[in-house]
């Protein structure tokens, strides 16, 4: 199962960008971070397939939630504007950002290639932006 996080797991487990300001990763395991609300129908739709991907890359890459609704402050920090969001986190690069309610094959293919391997665009030939300040409203990643 995926966990959700506040503020405070999310500094002690993700990152810390309020003692950094440069992005600076340095967990065991890759991230994906689902930005999503209650009321949001593809948040719904979503959310299950997070919680199916967290028990088939168990030990491979780490789930979380946030519950934009509740973490307003996080939801600011990273420029979410539409959800759901999810936020890529592989150990070596810098993070990416995807919107919308993506199908669980094509999220499997990001994770395996944007954070099991090191590639920069996925199999369809997408190329995943990466997240900074300057596209994102966040001046901290």
């Amino acid at each position: 199962m995926s966990e959700n996080l506040t503020k405070v797991t999310f500094l002690e487990k993700v990152f810390n960008y309020e003692q950094n300001k440069e992005w600076k990763y340095n967990r065991e395991l890759p991230i994906v971070v689902d930005f999503w609300a209650p009321w949001c129908g593809p948040c719904r739709i979503v959310g299950p397939v997070i919680d199916e991907l967290s028990k088939e890359y168990q030990g491979k890459v780490n789930f979380y939630k946030v519950n934009t609704e509740e973490e307003h402050e996080l939801a600011a920090v990273f420029g979410i504007q539409s959800i759901p969001s999810l936020l890529f986190i592989p150990k070596e690069r810098k993070p990416m950002m995807a919107v919308g309610a993506l199908p669980k094959d094509t999220l499997k293919q990001i994770i395996d290639k944007e954070l099991l391997s090191d590639g920069s665009h996925d199999e369809h030939g997408h190329h995943l932006h990466d997240h900074n300040g300057h596209e994102h409203g966040c001046d901290r990643c």
